[in-house]
């Protein structure tokens, strides 16, 4: 009896403390699809197509993919996770080359992946100044998730104009 009830106390438990990141690692789970979809997409472009752009004054390939990596820190500096001491935010769109362009938003998307589940659930509804909006945390969160989202359809019709093929299309 001590045992079934030792552990029904352990899966109580164990199903409370997933219930208490429910929004956390949902947006979790899907900003980790996007972004291995925007990384698919970074590998399926040639060095050469990084510096296309489909009109001046635009974002390049290269350029639109730092922005994601600057963003993912910008974000999650605004609700307390400062960058990497390496990282100079202001400095990532100096990055040239595929494979270091590549690499930069990787350690971005790792770097934003694990500081998701860090905000305790009970700090989701407290307000943050993005600068571009005010927001609670829950709402940064989203927002990561949707930039994310966004720069991976700006890609898709970049590798379309450059007859390259989403892989997971193929």
């Amino acid at each position: 009896m001590k045992f079934l009830l030792s552990a029904f106390l352990t899966l109580f438990y164990l199903g409370a403390q997933a219930q208490d990141k429910l929004a956390q690692t949902t947006i979790k789970a899907v900003l980790t699809g996007n972004q291995n979809q925007v990384i698919q997409l970074a590998e399926a472009f040639s060095e050469e197509q990084y510096n296309w752009r489909p009109t001046k004054g635009v974002a390049s390939v290269g350029e639109a993919l730092l922005h994601v990596a600057g963003a993912n820190y910008y974000l999650a500096s605004k609700m307390g996770f400062a960058p990497p001491e390496e990282i100079d935010i202001m400095k990532l769109n100096k990055i040239t080359g595929k494979e270091n362009i590549i690499a930069a938003v990787k350690k971005s998307n790792a770097f934003v992946l694990e500081k998701i589940t860090m905000i305790e659930t009970a700090s989701l509804g407290e307000e943050v100044d993005f600068g571009f909006m005010k927001a609670n945390k829950l709402g940064g969160l989203l927002a990561i998730m949707e930039h994310n989202g966004e720069h991976k359809g700006q890609l898709i019709a970049y590798a379309r104009s450059n007859n390259v093929t989403p892989p997971w299309s193929k």
